[in-house]
Protein backbone atom coordinates (compact mmCIF):
# COMPACT_ATOMS: atom_id res chain seq x y z
CA UNK A 1 0.00 0.00 0.00
CA UNK A 2 1.29 3.63 -0.92
CA UNK A 3 1.06 6.26 1.64
CA UNK A 4 -1.11 8.51 -0.52
CA UNK A 5 -4.12 5.59 -0.21
CA UNK A 6 -3.36 5.94 3.56
CA UNK A 7 -3.84 9.71 3.00
CA UNK A 8 -6.70 9.33 1.03
CA UNK A 9 -8.92 6.98 3.22
CA UNK A 10 -8.19 8.42 6.91
CA UNK A 11 -8.69 12.06 5.09
CA UNK A 12 -11.88 11.21 3.88
CA UNK A 13 -12.77 9.25 7.11
CA UNK A 14 -12.53 12.58 8.84
CA UNK A 15 -14.20 14.80 6.92
CA UNK A 16 -17.16 12.18 6.72
CA UNK A 17 -16.53 11.54 10.47
CA UNK A 18 -16.44 14.30 12.49
CA UNK A 19 -17.33 17.23 9.59
CA UNK A 20 -14.31 18.51 9.54
CA UNK A 21 -13.52 21.40 6.69
CA UNK A 22 -11.35 19.63 4.04
CA UNK A 23 -9.06 22.70 4.13
CA UNK A 24 -7.81 21.66 7.88
CA UNK A 25 -6.64 18.65 6.73
CA UNK A 26 -3.19 19.39 6.67
CA UNK A 27 -0.02 16.94 7.47
CA UNK A 28 0.86 19.33 10.06
CA UNK A 29 -2.41 19.50 11.68
CA UNK A 30 -2.44 18.72 15.42
CA UNK A 31 -5.35 16.11 16.48
CA UNK A 32 -6.48 17.73 19.55
CA UNK A 33 -5.73 21.34 19.16
CA UNK A 34 -6.38 21.79 15.71
CA UNK A 35 -8.89 19.53 14.68
CA UNK A 36 -10.71 19.25 17.83
CA UNK A 37 -10.56 15.73 18.20
CA UNK A 38 -11.47 14.21 22.07
CA UNK A 39 -10.43 10.69 23.52
CA UNK A 40 -13.61 9.06 22.27
CA UNK A 41 -12.97 9.97 18.69
CA UNK A 42 -9.27 8.32 18.75
CA UNK A 43 -11.64 4.62 19.31
CA UNK A 44 -13.66 5.51 16.43
CA UNK A 45 -10.20 6.47 14.51
CA UNK A 46 -8.81 2.81 15.42
CA UNK A 47 -12.01 1.19 14.89
CA UNK A 48 -11.59 2.41 11.38
CA UNK A 49 -7.68 2.11 11.07
CA UNK A 50 -8.70 -1.64 12.08
CA UNK A 51 -11.19 -2.61 9.69
CA UNK A 52 -9.41 -0.25 6.74
CA UNK A 53 -6.13 -1.31 7.33
CA UNK A 54 -6.76 -4.60 9.42
CA UNK A 55 -3.99 -4.40 12.09
CA UNK A 56 -4.73 -4.13 15.60
CA UNK A 57 -3.95 -0.88 17.32
CA UNK A 58 -2.14 -0.44 20.07
CA UNK A 59 -2.90 2.36 22.40
CA UNK A 60 1.01 2.83 23.63
CA UNK A 61 1.98 2.93 19.68
CA UNK A 62 -0.97 5.88 19.37
CA UNK A 63 0.25 7.79 22.07
CA UNK A 64 3.28 9.67 19.97
CA UNK A 65 0.67 10.45 17.31
CA UNK A 66 0.34 13.97 17.93
CA UNK A 67 -0.27 15.07 14.07
CA UNK A 68 -2.32 13.52 10.79
CA UNK A 69 1.14 13.12 9.70
CA UNK A 70 2.31 10.96 12.71
CA UNK A 71 -0.85 9.11 12.22
CA UNK A 72 -0.29 8.98 8.68
CA UNK A 73 3.48 7.74 8.99
CA UNK A 74 2.24 5.29 12.07
CA UNK A 75 -0.39 3.68 9.41
CA UNK A 76 1.78 3.03 6.90
CA UNK A 77 4.85 1.66 8.71
CA UNK A 78 2.44 -0.90 10.49
CA UNK A 79 0.95 -1.71 7.21
CA UNK A 80 4.43 -2.50 5.45
CA UNK A 81 5.67 -4.23 8.73
CA UNK A 82 3.00 -6.48 8.48
CA UNK A 83 3.00 -6.56 4.32
CA UNK A 84 6.52 -7.55 4.85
Amino acid sequence: MVKEEVIKIINNFLIEEFELNPEQIKPEARLKDDLGLESLDFVDIAVVVEKEFKFKVKGEEMTEVRTLDDLYNYIFKTVNLKTN
